[in-house]
């Protein structure tokens, strides 16, 4: 009986012990773990059972949506002849983790949290236009929220093929694409969006530092699905980095000094066409611009197809125009479309050298018409009409005097030297008359016979040297009617020359006007 009650008292105290236990050991780990820091004891609960080679989300039918934005920080490159532009941008996306949520009350209120980037699942979001990997730094670890928004800031150097439109150099807006969108990931698992509103990413020039030689004139957005297969569709995010060229270092050092040799060539038409000064002024003018497209050749942008309207370039041509037009965004860009044809030379400067090379055709031409004269037939009667008289008044330069004929004077000398020697030889043909007459008793005896002979040949001589003058009058009326020709045809082509260039230069103005107000 004794036996009993100590038995019974054991199993009514063995259940209380046991309990107790229970609780001691339950209360160890719990206060251990408050003796950890929150920043531990968060990370270890968010990185326990996570698998980041899962998207996360908890029905598998729900897209994640990942928010981009993108701010222009630097302009670095522009490389015409290999289509590639160089840009610094500062890059920011954040997405929603179903997986990386807490409560902020369980974990001394953290409500955000760094972790490693290697860690979790990130989005394969990727820009299509790479074409080089740039010396970007690594930032290692990403921003996640207690509601699971994750958010990753990364800066980037971005090397990407764009299509340059260099055929207004230096007055030229480029338009380069940056797409983002996710390599593998259909619309049904990844969709994008943009952060922040279009105008606000539009107007964006806060952090542009670049004072260089571009200047960013603003940033447009735009969405579009696409498919590559039927059955997939891919969603893509496209910033539009739109640049214009400062032209001040290249209208002083391409387009004054050739504006200066133009200007020259035209003065040079008032030198007199009948110098042999103008043809040697203009071969020394067209082997001075010869030199200064060799020296600014490396200044010019290049490329191995297509020519620009100043340097070498390639144009994008009706393609990227028709491309244009499915962008109503870009809408106020310059949309040109010239013919692209071979050459390594600008055709502002090949117009310049052409029309170096027709002003001194023209000198040329005017040289040959007025030099040695004599030598060449009269002025045909056609052209002397021609010129002399249509082309001289359309000119207004008056009525050009058309008669070969010498002047009265001369006509009238010469009419007085014939009478004169028609009288000699009339009374040398008396003396051989009054010779075989009886001479009278008060008549003057008859001239020797020997100065009747000198006489006559002085005569012979004098006609002679009138001969001579008169053909060299009439050489000098023929040199001076071609030299009439040629000072008005002269004038008729300076004219037509200077409004040649005056319209090349007010179309190039206009044209450069509106490419660069546009």
């Amino acid at each position: 009986m004794l036996l009993w009650v100590p038995q019974a008292l054991l199993a009514l105290l063995l259940p209380t012990l046991l309990a107790q236990g229970e609780a001691k050991h339950r209360r160890g780990p719990q206060a251990q773990n408050a003796s950890r820091p929150a920043l531990l004891r968060l990370s270890d609960h968010l990185l326990a059972n996570y698998k980041k080679g899962v998207r996360p989300v908890r029905d598998w039918r729900t897209p994640t949506t990942v928010s981009i934005d993108v701010i222009v920080y630097a302009i670095l490159s522009v490389d015409e002849k290999n289509q590639v532009l160089t840009t610094y941008i500062w890059y920011r996306q954040y997405w929603t983790d179903e997986f990386l949520q807490w409560n902020p009350e369980d974990f001394d209120n953290i409500t955000k949290l760094s972790i490693p980037t290697d860690s979790i699942w990130v989005p394969d979001i990727l820009i299509n236009e790479f074409v080089d990997v740039g010396k970007s730094p690594n930032i290692p670890y990403v921003y996640v929220r207690h509601h699971g928004e994750v958010q990753n800031y990364k800066p980037l150097q971005v090397v990407t093929a764009c299509s340059l439109d260099i055929y207004n150099f230096p007055f030229d807006v480029q338009n380069c694409s940056l797409t983002f969108t996710s390599w593998l990931h259909t619309i049904q698992d990844i969709n994008l969006s943009l952060w922040r509103l279009p105008e606000k990413v539009k107007l964006d020039r806060s952090i542009f530092v670049n004072q260089g030689e571009w200047e960013l004139l603003g940033v447009l957005t735009q969405f579009r699905e696409f498919s590559i297969e039927s059955s997939d569709c891919y969603a893509e995010m496209k910033f539009y980095v739109v640049i214009r060229r400062r032209p001040l270092f290249y209208v002083v050092s391409l387009l004054l000094p050739s504006i200066f040799l133009m200007v020259m060539d035209i003065v040079g038409f008032y030198l007199p066409p009948d110098s042999g000064e103008r043809v040697s002024f203009k071969i020394t003018l067209l082997l001075g611009y010869s030199v200064f497209l060799i020296i600014v050749s490396d200044t010019l942008p290049a490329t191995a197809i297509g020519t620009p309207l100043i340097g070498k370039a390639r144009s994008r041509g009706r393609a990227q125009c028709d491309r244009g037009t499915e962008e109503p965004a870009l809408s106020y860009l310059p949309c040109v479309s010239p013919t692209p044809t071979p050459g390594c030379t600008g055709v502002y400067f090949v117009v310049c050298m052409a029309l170096l090379v027709v002003s001194l055709a023209e000198t040329i031409l005017i040289v040959r018409l007025v030099h040695k004269q004599n030598l060449q037939q009269p002025v045909p009667a056609w052209l002397r009409h021609l010129v002399l008289e249509r082309v001289a008044l359309l000119l207004c330069l008056g009525e050009q005097s058309t008669s070969r004929r010498p002047p009265a004077t001369s006509q009238a000398a010469k009419t007085d030297d014939r009478s004169d020697v028609a009288n000699h030889c009339s009374h040398l043909g008396g003396s051989r008359d009054l010779e075989k007459t009886p001479r009278g008793s008060g008549s003057p005896p008859p001239p020797p016979r020997e100065a009747s002979l000198a006489v006559r040949g002085l005569l012979q001589e004098l006609t002679s040297i009138r001969h001579f003058l008169e053909k060299r009058e009439e050489s000098r009326e023929v040199a001076r009617e071609w030299l009439r020709v040629g000072s008005v045809l002269d004038r008729l082509l300076f004219r037509i020359y200077l409004l040649a260039v005056l319209a090349y230069s007010v179309t190039l103005v206009m044209l450069w006007s509106i490419w660069q107000y546009s």
